[in-house]
């Protein structure tokens, strides 16, 4: 059994959990608000970094120039059905996005998505670890490990578990934290 590829399975949930972060609209722009969009175009869906220049003007506002004018349109409206709250100004030269202040009903919706990725996050690292027990258990049925490397690696496992599920309590309550500051 190898025990350093669940290791990565787990990382890999937590990596994606602080890419989540990153995209939560909190108090300030930033272009990975709207980065990762997927976009209706006339032919295909895109990201949205495929087809526009997203600056951030300030501290609430970004300005995204399409390369195309013409899927001005279908990236409005992916930034609309994305529900991120954010006011949108489609001038067809670009597109100005406007943070709005957050108030505590948005911070209490922010918070409720946290506590979400948070639980899937977790979810995932229980499979790893599920799976992983399921290995260990099948090499010691098979009789390719002994009793004692089976209980070795039962406790490597569960610690391997609760170490990657602090790191995400520490995330989550980081951005909680972080959240209800602002």
């Amino acid at each position: 059994m190898e025990l350093a590829n669940y290791e990565q399975q787990m990382k890999k949930a937590i990596a994606y959990l602080e890419q989540e972060f990153m995209g939560l609209q909190v108090w300030r722009a930033t272009t990975w608000l709207v980065d990762n969009l997927n976009v209706t175009t006339d032919y295909w869906v895109m990201k949205l970094n495929a087809l526009a220049h997203v600056t951030v003007m300030d501290n609430t506002t970004l300005k995204i120039e399409p390369w195309d004018k013409a899927s001005s349109k279908g990236i409005a409206n992916a930034i609309y059905e994305a529900n991120m709250w954010v006011g949108v100004d489609n001038q067809w030269s670009h597109i100005l996005v406007k943070i709005p202040a957050l108030t505590q009903e948005r911070r209490d919706q922010i918070a409720k998505q946290v506590k979400s990725m948070w639980e899937d996050t977790k979810t995932q690292i229980r499979q790893s670890r599920q799976d992983a027990m399921n290995d260990t258990k099948k090499q010691f049925v098979a009789k390719a490990i002994s009793e004692d490397e089976h209980k070795a690696n039962e406790k490597n496992i569960e610690e391997l578990t609760k170490q990657q599920s602090a790191k995400v309590d520490n995330l989550v309550k980081l951005k909680v934290d972080e959240l209800m500051k602002i």
